[in-house]
């Protein structure tokens, strides 16, 4: 049986792969480095109260780290731009 980590971490990815294809991008085929990179937007979860994209430094003001909540508001650009975001959750 699962535990209710694994299955969460099952529901954040497949709720990322539906982001991807709409964005018309795909998760990165390692998934063992999703669902690592996955486990550190939970770990920022439960410390900061938001799933910060664990490749950012979050400052405290909430405003401003609004933005870096994943999928953060650079992924699309940087996707286009470098052929993945940031952390390599999304790649082209």
């Amino acid at each position: 049986m699962e535990s209710g980590t694994d299955e969460k971490i099952k529901k954040i990815i497949g709720d990322y792969e539906k982001h991807a294809k709409r964005g018309s991008f795909s998760l990165n085929p390692d998934r063992k480095a999703v669902e690592a990179l996955v486990r550190g937007l939970l770990l920022n979860e439960k410390r900061y109260g938001e799933r910060y994209c664990p490749c950012r430094r979050i400052s405290g003001d909430t405003e401003e780290d609004k933005k870096k909540i994943c999928p953060c508001v650079w992924h699309e650009d940087e996707i286009k731009r470098l052929g993945h975001c940031h952390c390599r959750l999304f790649v082209k």
